[in-house]
């Protein structure tokens, strides 16, 4: 495992890394802080371009078990801190090549049951979108989907917010027309979620192959793709609130596509 020593803020990898956490997935990396991050992304098996770690931390490299190949730059901790993103820098960093998926990846049926996809139409919010993955790994969705005007997964926040789920669920950037397409000819129903006149969650089938459009946190879906969609749904909320946050809306839907399709299961073997 090669090891360096970096003294100044100009050197090449430390510029990569600032680029990578500025913007995400530009040249083919991503930035990922934090030492729970780097060993959830070698877990992952993604390709780890190079380490870095904070001067006086180097005893941390001993719990990552790093390929020999990965680059490790030891960096000044004030010269570290200067690149990183969050408001408590912690003293590990890395440059990653972030997993490439495929429509197959999204759509196939798995173990778990047949697809559940999220698609999410210009949701803004790094802490959101990272929550929503999360989610999605959680109640078994087989994907999600990214519409224009979406934060990127890769951003630091959305990273973070995902606790790693970004470097194992599958997530495929596409236009609208793309989607639908997609979606239709592999013959899942599409539900937009609103506030408003729609079916109750519970009260709906979610057991088949299905796609849950999550809109914006300020708009929701936008008109012309709830058109597209093949009916509504809402969750019912007896407290006095207009609507859920979006990454709230969309863990509770998964919840209930999971408990639905537990309950299918386990009637079908009783």
């Amino acid at each position: 495992m090669p090891v360096r020593i970096v003294q100044s803020r100009q050197n090449t990898r430390l510029k990569e890394l600032r680029r990578a956490l500025a913007q995400p997935g530009k040249g083919g990396l991503a930035g990922i802080e934090g030492p729970n991050l780097l060993v959830e992304a070698l877990r992952a098996g993604l390709r780890v371009g190079a380490v870095f770690v904070a001067q006086g931390a180097e005893s941390l490299l001993d719990s990552f078990a790093l390929p020999d190949s990965i680059e490790v730059l030891v960096v000044p901790k004030a010269v570290l801190i200067s690149v990183l993103t969050t408001e408590t820098p912690q003293p590990v960093a890395a440059l990653v090549n972030p997993q490439t998926w495929s429509w197959r990846d999204i759509l196939e049926s798995t173990g778990m049951g047949p697809p559940l996809v999220l698609v999410l139409a210009g949701l803004q919010d790094p802490g959101n979108l990272g929550t929503i993955v999360r989610s999605a790994e959680a109640f078994g969705a087989t994907g999600v989907v990214s519409l224009p005007g979406t934060v990127s997964a890769w951003n630091p926040k959305a990273v973070r917010a995902s606790a790693g789920s970004v470097f194992r669920v599958p997530i495929v950037e596409t236009q609208p027309d793309e989607c639908f397409d997609r979606l239709r000819k592999a013959r899942l129903k599409i539900f937009s979620t609103s506030a408003d006149t729609a079916k109750p969650a519970q009260d709906t089938n979610l057991n088949g192959p299905v796609a849950l459009l999550i809109g914006n946190e300020g708009n929701g879906v936008p008109p012309d793709l709830v058109a597209r969609a093949d009916g509504a749904i809402t969750i019912p909320c007896p407290g006095p609130v207009e609507s859920l946050n979006a990454a709230i809306a969309a863990s509770v839907l998964l919840y209930e596509a999971s408990r639905q399709r537990a309950a299918s299961a386990s009637g079908a073997r009783s």
